[in-house]
């Protein structure tokens, strides 16, 4: 699952990477988590004819979706996460991946590693952060709920995949990666419904993400400074590719 992100870009560069019109300003945020206002990236008004502006716009949502039917959110889990592979078939999230399929810019994430009880072992909290470039776009859903009197609150979740076999030391769930040649098909809910992007669901690469042991500070909603992502050890090295063995079996090599 992904239940903390960052967001330390500068509104420039998340603006260039996402290709957006304009953007307005925000502070670096280290420790975001649910409830709490993300940014997510929609696709807009489609320009005039002759146009080369982008369409695409940023706009703020609750972390943690509520469908349009829910009547009372207090009776409701909060959705901060939608699996990828079932998000289609769940009556929660099945609007949203047809309709309003949206971009969660990030600097990385956070998660940790908790082993069984019986080994003795504290749970090691990690940064999650991508090696090359500083922000990263994650698959996320949005919907719209409206209250009995009217008001309206923009909710969204991140979509999350089985982890790639580095990630998979610390949890068996990460967050979708969506790259910047994928960004328009993912966005394009007009023409396209989610068999056609379900190919975009898959974990990232091996080595796309560095995973930097930190301590656990970032555990505490109210710790929000560049300190809760201080190194507390050496990264975790990537996995190497699986090698068949001399019998024919295969071995897993770290």
């Amino acid at each position: 699952m992904c239940g903390r992100f960052s967001l330390t870009a500068t509104p420039e560069e998340v603006q260039e990477f996402l290709g957006l019109l304009e953007l307005e300003g925000f502070p670096a945020r280290y420790n975001i988590a649910p409830t709490q206002p993300i940014l997510v990236v929609i696709s807009g008004d489609r320009p005039e004819a002759g146009s080369n502006l982008p369409d695409r716009k940023a706009v703020l949502v609750r972390w943690g979706l509520i469908p349009g039917w829910v009547k009372d959110p207090n009776d409701f889990p909060l959705l901060i996460n939608a699996r990828s592979e079932t998000a289609i078939g769940k009556a929660s999230f099945r609007a949203a991946m047809r309709h309003r399929r949206v971009l969660v810019p990030a600097s990385g994430f956070y998660e940790w590693h908790r082993p069984a009880k019986e080994s003795g072992e504290k749970s090691q909290a990690y940064w999650i952060k991508p090696r090359h470039g500083k922000i990263v776009a994650f698959a996320g859903l949005m919907e719209t709920w409206s209250s009995a009197d009217g008001s309206e609150v923009d909710t969204g979740a991140i979509l999350t995949v089985g982890s790639n076999r580095t990630i998979g030391r610390i949890h068996d769930r990460m967050p979708v990666v969506i790259k910047a040649e994928d960004f328009e098909r993912w966005l394009d809910c007009k023409t396209r419904e989610p068999r056609d992007v379900a190919d975009l669901l898959v974990p990232a690469e091996e080595d796309f993400f560095e995973a930097v042991p930190v301590s656990d500070l970032v555990n505490k909603v109210k710790n929000t400074g560049p300190e809760v992502q201080a190194p507390v050890g050496e990264s975790l090295v990537v996995a190497k590719p699986e090698k068949k063995s001399s019998g024919g079996g295969q071995m897993s090599l770290f």
